[in-house]
């Protein structure tokens, strides 16, 4: 019998299918969806102190969620996640926003489509920031960058004013991640899962980099290959299914309390 010879395009629509049919979206509430965020990126060794940062765009206007400061990554719960007002203010639950998520406001205001971001100062990709490296991609893992990982050479300071959120968002442009010179990275997403998925991999692509680099000039994956890998890697039930699985992960750290 002979294996019938199909286009690749056969392969990616069934796929889809099938994914859209078997992969569903877990139930949880916006706040228990913070935490594990938080809960997988402690997981990943993305913490920094109380440098890190998550935030998840508020229906009300000019407002987000984000952890309440002096908490670690590790230790968020649903209860910690505040609602703040454009001057930082809190409107809903106890506690103050981290000063340096100013500069998340004007990435809302400058991109409707964004609706969650993720900063951190994790190790790898801070040390491409350290060395001022924009990222190359050069392996499939790294795909769901490509042509989408911005880069600001310059460092503005601390971003706790509204000249760094100018120079961010500008920089971010069109784009869903960012390295950030000196400083750490920035991943924006329509959904938190998938700024905390490309956190996940940004993180990893940096390691990639790092690594690979010790073996000579990296190969930067095809163009239009890398293209079709981002767009499969990053459909929405594959983001949110692996999502999922670190989030069943995280139970081994430690499990969020149950509704």
């Amino acid at each position: 019998m002979t294996t019938e010879l199909r286009e690749k395009s056969y392969f990616n629509e069934r796929a889809t299918r099938e994914m859209q049919k078997y992969l569903h979206n877990a139930e949880r509430t916006m706040q228990e969806t913070m935490a594990y965020s938080c809960r997988i990126l402690a997981m990943t060794g993305q913490e920094a102190g109380l440098a890190g940062q998550i935030s998840v765009r508020s229906e009300r206007p000019g407002a987000y969620w984000t952890l309440r400061f002096g908490l670690g990554f590790d230790e968020a719960k649903p209860e910690d996640f505040i609602e703040v007002d454009r001057d930082l203010n809190t409107l809903t639950g106890e506690g103050m926003a981290n000063p340096a998520t100013r500069f998340h406001l004007w990435v809302y205001d400058a991109r409707p489509d964004v609706n969650s971001m993720v900063h951190t100062h994790s190790p790898w990709a801070s040390a491409l920031a350290a060395a001022r490296q924009p990222l190359v991609i050069a392996q499939m893992d790294m795909a769901p960058l490509h042509n989408d990982c911005a880069f600001l050479g310059e460092w503005p300071g601390v971003p706790i004013a509204d000249q760094e959120g100018v120079l961010i968002s500008a920089a971010l442009g069109d784009k869903r991640s960012i390295i950030l010179a000196h400083h750490g990275y920035l991943t924006a997403g329509a959904t938190c899962e998938e700024a905390t998925y490309l956190s996940v991999y940004l993180e990893r692509a940096a390691r990639l980099q790092i690594r690979a680099q010790a073996y000579g000039p990296l190969t930067p994956v095809d163009n239009e290959l890398a293209a079709e890998a981002h767009d499969y890697l990053l459909q929405p039930s594959i983001v949110n299914s692996t999502f999922a699985y670190w989030a069943r992960q995280t139970h081994g750290i430690a499990p969020l309390p149950q509704r």
